[in-house]
């Protein structure tokens, strides 16, 4: 029932603030042990690496801090958030995969939440790196201003989805990890529909030949 679902929900949102409350106290712990490890002359590159990652993981706490309330909608260089996103990705998968960006010299502006929109990218490179064969080929990110609207395309060359499949992926609970695909997809929906007043969907995908995922979201009105 309506109640019922409502009820739900809100334990949810209770369970994910209490867990970003729970997360912050040892993450901001993790960062001062960074910096004390950087006084001491450790590995500079190691550490860097770890400041990325508890920095990362103190994004996440906010998320989950932010669920149930509406989120701050700012003007956001989708051309800068694509090429950081992709960089922070690419230092995490295979040195099989190639991992790149093809985004215009100029800036593609749209009112957006930026750590939401992130999260999203994140989640699609991810699926389409998981669907590579043997984990080996490429991922790309495209973006470019049509109109008034930005389109963002993740495209892979991997095993490819079939057509029965295309808007079932969106949906709750659906996931095909044999296939690489679907976890994430339907909360990735939600954010870009519900608060980004935008559009997901399969605008292609041949099975063993790969996949383009497409998000179309209004543009920034200056």
């Amino acid at each position: 029932s309506a109640s019922r679902k409502a009820e739900q929900n809100k334990v949810w949102v209770g369970l994910t603030k209490e867990t970003a409350h729970q997360l912050g106290t040892p993450t901001s712990s993790l960062l001062a042990w960074a910096e004390i490890l950087r006084d001491r002359n450790a590995a500079p590159d190691i550490i860097d690496e770890m400041e990325k990652d508890i920095r990362r993981l103190k994004k996440i706490t906010e998320r989950f801090s932010k669920v149930g309330s509406e989120p701050l909608m700012q003007p956001v260089d989708l051309s800068d958030l694509i090429v950081r996103t992709v960089d922070y990705i690419r230092t995490r998968v295979s040195g099989d995969v190639v991992l790149q960006a093809d985004v215009p010299e100029y800036s593609l502006m749209v009112p957006a939440s930026s750590s939401l929109l992130e999260w999203v990218l994140e989640n699609l490179m991810k699926n389409a790196v998981d669907a590579l064969e043997g984990g080996k080929g490429e991922v790309t990110v495209f973006a470019v201003r049509s109109d008034e609207k930005v389109i963002i395309d993740v495209t892979d060359t991997g095993k490819g989805i079939p057509r029965s499949l295309h808007k079932t992926i969106f949906k709750p609970g659906f996931t095909t990890k044999s296939r690489g695909w679907g976890l994430g997809l339907s909360l990735s929906k939600r954010i870009v529909e519900m608060y980004h007043k935008g559009k997901i969907f399969v605008a292609s995908s041949e099975p063993g030949k790969g996949t383009t995922i497409r998000i179309i979201l209004p543009g920034h009105h200056d």
